[in-house]
């Protein structure tokens, strides 16, 4: 069993190394740019947007990666040696985290903005998108910090290994 799990080492923690990027990258830019720009727009605009992207964004593509991380995390915690494994578990630990913030917070708040119906049907826009946005950014920005966070502990656990 040891000889597998030596084997299998190194692919572990580059696919979560890669999975974990490619979301630290997804929240930072929608922290860094789509949000702010989002914040310039009418609230018809944000909240047709984010109805649509909140949709778009449920794809085979963003789920690889967005439970790839935490599971690559997990796989190469349990894969690798002992002079990395604490930052491997940390690293895996905060993709979880990160699994964790999306789908108590960012998750439920989605599936609100959804349920408030189409942007044409909507009586008061304003407050659809005033219980929306401050906690969603908040959220998207700690789930930026974790995931960042994973990518650096993994990346320390790379060097040590």
């Amino acid at each position: 069993m040891n000889d597998v799990l030596e084997t299998l080492r190194t692919p572990f923690l580059l696919g979560a190394l890669v999975a974990t990027g490619l979301q630290a990258g997804t929240y930072y830019a929608w922290a860094s740019g789509v949000m702010p720009g989002l914040a310039r727009v009418d609230d018809r605009t944000f909240v047709h947007t984010m109805q649509q992207v909140n949709v778009a964004i449920v794809n085979p593509v963003f789920l690889a990666t967005f439970l790839g991380a935490p599971a690559l995390g997990v796989l190469a915690a349990v894969a690798g040696p002992p002079s990395a494994r604490t930052w491997l578990v940390a690293g895996a630990a905060l993709a979880v985290a990160t699994v964790v913030v999306t789908g108590a917070g960012n998750v439920p708040l989605n599936d609100s903005l959804e349920a408030a119906g189409a942007v044409d049907r909507i009586g008061d826009l304003a407050a659809v998108r005033a219980d929306f946005e401050s906690s969603w950014v908040r959220l998207n920005a700690l789930r930026a910090a974790t995931s960042t966070a994973s990518l650096l502990a993994l990346g320390w656990a790379a060097f040590r290994a």
